[in-house]
């Protein structure tokens, strides 16, 4: 068995012109050209790709290779995954060359053989080089250009760099990677040909944008094993919104992506008393400057709601119609999606989730550690997560408090603390009971709702102050008014009901 660590890129089709460029520094100790074709199998009910196994038979120079590839980690780009190898006579597998190891218990191995069908063919023309770098390491870099296909017809192209650790240090794969995106026009990307295959084969209709989830935390972790698994997380549902904007535009998957974003800022916070800051200087300044590019977010998505349907949302005011073409207006100066998948394609983003993923891998933090930092990171995060939670806790009663009245501005400007809050309990709550995580949760994240349903309001705010029929503006305000009422009185009610609610860490 060979486990692959790799990097993959989505790349424009005239990037392979590039990179004889970009390795010109680089010692090349050889260089290929080969056509390769192969033929992907799963059973009518995809067995295999239920348990995240992909089969494929491979033909190259008149050799038949099997490979399968069982499942693995992906973090942004970076590809882990077990492999099991072997030379056939001819296109058919043969699944008694693979190790029963390999297999997931209680899997019918002949069952399945006499099931396997072809789904899909990849073909493409692989350049290959075999780099050495200064440090010793060598990598293997390809670029495949090419398609893959089905029976059927459908075809998807394939336009991909691959970099994959031959020997030597994960991070000389990094520094490869960083020069090769130094110009932009690459996007990491987290689909296989496989998938990519299996999408053609299952009718794939696009995948749909998912709310961030409580990160699932062992009870036995400790508190370095927590970090790596917050992050990975977060990284994990950044990618998966990412690949869903490139195929389709969607301001919530925007949304998401920004959202994991926030729980990675989240957890280097929470993490901060162990992890020096400056572990993470140059992450976190790149993340608030993509954080910076998504600011327009919020008022994109206000105006495309209160817009849709014809400005159903607006549908009880007499200046509908002059109020939505004003707010289409203002959509009209915001970022436009080809301006987002040239942001998704330049070399600073790029980089910025390298660096993430080369952090993350070789535990980027520990340098700075002095040897009390270390025996707190090995100390369990049950520990750390009883202390945390309820310390979060009291931050939010001294702003919430039940006796205080809260206008819309006091709870916009307790927005972030709150979305702290929960976003802690997305990091930590999983070591606690499920049922009464939710329920404590739930009134937080109604009224965490509720402020974001004050704010669509202000875009309309800001129109209807600038009407000029008076009694057009004068129902507006009372529209206003009464929708401000409506949803204060709701989070109020919201507020006392968590207010009243043992939290979930507390026996």
């Amino acid at each position: 068995m060979d486990t692959e660590i790799e990097l993959k890129f989505f790349v424009s089709s005239d990037f392979s012109h590039r990179i004889r460029d970009k390795i010109v520094g680089v010692k090349q100790l050889q260089q290929s050209q080969r056509e390769l074709g192969n033929i992907y199998f799963d059973t009518p009910d995809f067995t295999l790709r239920k348990h995240d196994i992909g089969l494929r038979v491979r033909r190259f120079d008149g050799v038949y290779i099997q490979t399968l590839k069982t499942a693995g980690r992906v973090v942004a780009g970076l590809h882990q995954r077990p492999e099991y190898n072997a030379e056939l006579n001819g296109p058919e597998p043969d699944l008694s060359l693979i190790p029963v190891e390999a297999w997931p218990d209680g899997l019918d191995i002949q069952a399945l053989a006499s099931q396997l069908q072809p789904l899909f063919s990849t073909d493409f023309v692989r350049r290959q080089w075999l780099l050495a770098t200064e440090d010793g390491s060598q990598i293997e870099l390809a670029c495949d250009q090419g398609e893959v296909s089905t029976d059927a017809g459908d075809k998807d192209v394939i336009s991909e760099v691959e970099l994959e650790l031959i020997s030597g240090q994960t991070d000389a794969l990094f520094s490869l990677a960083r020069n090769l995106a130094d110009e932009g026009g690459v996007r990491l990307g987290n689909l296989s040909k496989a998938a990519r295959g299996y999408r053609l084969a299952t009718g794939y209709q696009g995948d749909p944008v998912t709310a961030l989830s409580i990160v699932k935390l062992r009870d036995d972790d400790c508190q370095e094993k927590a970090l790596i698994r917050i992050l990975e997380h977060a990284l994990s549902h950044w990618h998966y919104h990412e690949q869903i904007y490139i195929e389709r535009e969607s301001l919530d998957a925007l949304q998401e992506i920004r959202y994991a974003v926030l729980l990675i800022r989240q957890s280097l916070a929470l993490f901060g008393s162990v992890v020096p800051r400056r572990a993470s200087t140059l992450l976190r300044q790149e993340l608030q400057w993509f954080e910076g590019e998504l600011a327009w977010l919020d008022h994109a998505t206000a105006i495309a709601r209160l817009c849709e349907d014809k400005g159903q949302y607006l549908r009880k005011l007499n200046a509908r119609k002059p109020l939505v073409k004003a707010l289409k207006d203002k959509h009209e100066t915001l970022p436009e999606r080809e301006d987002v998948v040239a942001l998704l394609h330049a070399s600073r983003y790029c980089n910025l989730l390298l660096d993430l993923s080369r952090w993350i891998l070789s535990k980027g933090w520990q340098p700075f550690l002095d040897d009390k930092a270390e025996e707190k990171l090995a100390q369990p995060i049950q520990h750390f997560a009883d202390k945390a939670l309820p310390d979060s806790w009291q931050e939010l009663l001294a702003v919430f408090d039940e006796t205080k009245t809260l206008t819309r501005h006091d709870y916009f400007d307790q927005y972030p603390r709150l979305q702290r809050n929960l976003l802690l309990g997305t990091c930590l709550a999983s070591l606690f009971d499920k049922s009464r995580r939710k329920a404590f949760r739930l009134p937080w994240l109604d009224m965490l709702q509720g402020i974001e349903e004050l704010r669509l309001l202000e875009p309309v705010r800001e129109l209807v102050a600038e009407l000029d029929d008076d009694e057009d503006k004068k129902q507006a305000e009372k529209w206003l008014a009464r929708k401000e009422e409506s949803l204060l009185h709701a989070m109020t009610q919201s507020r006392q009901t968590g207010l009243t609610l043992t939290p979930y860490w507390q026996d």
